[in-house]
This record gives C-alpha cells, sequence and structure tokens, in this order.
C-alpha cells in the first residue's frame, strides 16, 4: 500500500523536569533574549512567581483567567502588555492561562513561556480561542504557538482529583480527535497512539493516588505528545462540538471533554476500523467507546452533560451550531439531527457500551 502524507512539524522546545520549573523558567528567558516579561496566571505556583520575580523585571502580573478567553479581558491585557513595555510573557496555569497569553503572542508577536498546572494541552498547539457574544472562534496562528514548554509534575500535583481526571481525560480527547481530524497523517496517528497508551495508565494512577508524581509526569508526557498530535492534524467533530458547549453555554471545560468524548467515539468508530483499534489497543479493551466510557466511569469523570449545566432547550442550537463546524473529513457524515441526537444521549448519560 502507497504512503504518501503532507506533515508539519511545529517548532518547539520543552524542558521537563519535576521540581525544576523555575530554573526552566529562568533558562528559557534568558535564552530567548528576555528580561521584561509578564506573568499570567501562577496563583498555585506562588514559589515559583517569586523566584522568577526575584531574577527578572517582571513587568505586569495578569492573575485573575477566565475560562474559554472572553474577548474583552483578552483586549485589556494586550493594552497592559504594551503600555508596560513587556518583551515576553510567562503563563502559569491551565489552558485558560495559555489561552490568554496566546491571544497577547497573537496581537503583540510577543514569544510565550508556557508552565502548564493542568493536563489542557494547549501549551502544544498553534491553535487559539476566544469568545465574544456567546460564540466561541478558534483559529490556527504560529504566533500563539508557545516557543518553550516548562513542565514541572510537581505544580499538577495540586490539582483536585476529580479537576486532575477531567483534565487528563481532555487530553486524551486530543489524541482520539487528532486521528480523524482535516489534516491526519501517519505520524500524528503515531503520537496519538502513544499518547494515549501514556495517559490511560497515568490516569489510573492518579485517581489511585493523586499525589504519585510518576503518575503526573506520565500523563504530562501523554498530554504533550496528543497536544502535538492535535496541533497536527487539525480539530475535529469532538473539538467542535466542545467549542460550541463551552463559549455558547458556557460549560466547563475539561469536563465538558470528559463527557463528550465516548459518544463521539461511539458515532464515528464504526466507520473508521483504524482509529477504533488505536484507540481499543490504547485502553486494553475490545471496542473504543465501551473502552472510553468505562475508563471515564473508572476515574471518577461527570456521568453526563446534564450534570454540568446542560439542557433539552439548548440541543437544538448547539447542534446546529456544531453542524456547521465540523470537517468535512469526519469519518461518518453528519446532519443536524445526527448531532442533535448525539447531545441528547450525552445529555442524559446514556451508556455507549
Amino acid at each position: 500500500m502507497e504512503i504518501r502524507f503532507d506533515h508539519t512539524t511545529l517548532g518547539q522546545r520543552v524542558l521537563f523536569g519535576a521540581g525544576a520549573a523555575a530554573t526552566n523558567i529562568a533558562a528559557a528567558l534568558r535564552d530567548l533574549g528576555t528580561t521584561r516579561p509578564l506573568l499570567v496566571g501562577g496563583g498555585h505556583a506562588v514559589e515559583v512567581v517569586d523566584q522568577i520575580s526575584e531574577q527578572f523585571a517582571v513587568v505586569g502580573h495578569i492573575r485573575e483567567v477566565v475560562q474559554h478567553v472572553p474577548a474583552e479581558r483578552a483586549r485589556d491585557a494586550v493594552v497592559l502588555v504594551q503600555e508596560a513595555d513587556a518583551d515576553s510573557v510567562v503563563a502559569i496555569g491551565g489552558g485558560s492561562a495559555t489561552g490568554l497569553a496566546k491571544i497577547i503572542a497573537r496581537d503583540t508577536g510577543l514569544p510565550v513561556v508556557a508552565v502548564p498546572t493542568t493536563f489542557s494541552g494547549s501549551e502544544a498547539t498553534d491553535i487559539w480561542g476566544m469568545t465574544e457574544d456567546e460564540r466561541k472562534t478558534t483559529g490556527t496562528d504560529l504566533r500563539v504557538l508557545p516557543r518553550v514548554v516548562v513542565y514541572d509534575a510537581t505544580l499538577t500535583q495540586g490539582l483536585p482529583p476529580d479537576l486532575a481526571v477531567h483534565s487528563g481525560l481532555n487530553a486524551l480527547a486530543h489524541a482520539v480527535d487528532s486521528l480523524w481530524a482535516p489534516r491526519a497523517d501517519p505520524i500524528n496517528r503515531a503520537m496519538a497512539g502513544e499518547g494515549m497508551r501514556a495517559l490511560v495508565p497515568g490516569l489510573r494512577g492518579l485517581r489511585s493516588d493523586i499525589k504519585d508524581v510518576r503518575a503526573h509526569e506520565q500523563v504530562l508526557y501523554g498530554t504533550y505528545l496528543s497536544g502535538v498530535a492535535l496541533a497536527s492534524a487539525g480539530a475535529g467533530m469532538h473539538h467542535k462540538i466542545c467549542h460550541v458547549l463551552g463559549g455558547t453555554f458556557n460549560l466547563p471545560h475539561a469536563p465538558t471533554h470528559a463527557v463528550v468524548l465516548p459518544y463521539v467515539a461511539a458515532y464515528n468508530t464504526e466507520a473508521d476500523p483504524d482509529s477504533e483499534a488505536r484507540i481499543a489497543e490504547a485502553l486494553g479493551t475490545a471496542h473504543a467507546a465501551p473502552g472510553l466510557w468505562d475508563l471515564a466511569r473508572e476515574v471518577g469523570a461527570p456521568g453526563s452533560l446534564g450534570e454540568i449545566g446542560f439542557t433539552e432547550d439548548a440541543v437544538d442550537l448547539a447542534a446546529e451550531l456544531a453542524t456547521a463546524a465540523i470537517p468535512d473529513s469526519n469519518p461518518r457524515p453528519v446532519s443536524q439531527e445526527s448531532v442533535a441526537a448525539l447531545l441528547r444521549a450525552a445529555l442524559r448519560g446514556d451508556d455507549v457500551r
């Protein structure tokens, strides 16, 4: 069988080491030639923030970040950066902190050093997102790709157990969705497969012992690989649905991904046996969607969209918006009716097994 594809790997430095966040951030800033960073987030990493502030002329600190990156806050942040004459941005936090830093980078061209404290995976992509007038807009731009990612497993050890597993399932969704995304190819499928093989046991390890630093390292490693796969392949059906649920209905980001994932897998895998096999192999199960469903129950994910604030009267609008955004690459054709049926199943928490 002939192999033919066009693959792009994004250029990014990764510094990985438990307990080394401050040292690695300092090294990254110096190697970038920057001396006047602006900090975003860092509320759960006070010691790291203090150490960076002692070494560099920090020109500002945006402590409060909001999920889905409200446009007004993003514009205010850009103005602050320009007025403070910052020469770099250090984002310490989850996807919301990284997301805000990305908009700053998009609009100013400043380099970003991302220091994840959750398993969002946003740090590995050139995808930005911003919400305005109850609509979430996303796009890709190489300027938003963090120049350096600093991973430190001690920074995720403080996550509450539920948030940790929800965030990790969000990372797993990056791997799964990249398998049928618009630019899927053998390289990002390989990265997605390795990412899943790290994330599944890592998530189980976190559920067993939330302080297990080795489990945190494994999930961070899997998170990065899955994010790289998504950045290369693009966002597929799963992410388009979740962007609508978050941007228009303000559902919480990671729990939404955790709930929706088995339903999208159930919809798509019967038309994509190769992806079915990859996902099932990583899960150690016979079939992908039931395996994802069981894993979510095992690690304590929410059981339905209804539990996290979605309602029946929102289904039709959500289906309309999501259907318009789902790419043509999806392995199974979609319609507004089929997406509405998927959302209703997720709303109720129907068993996919």
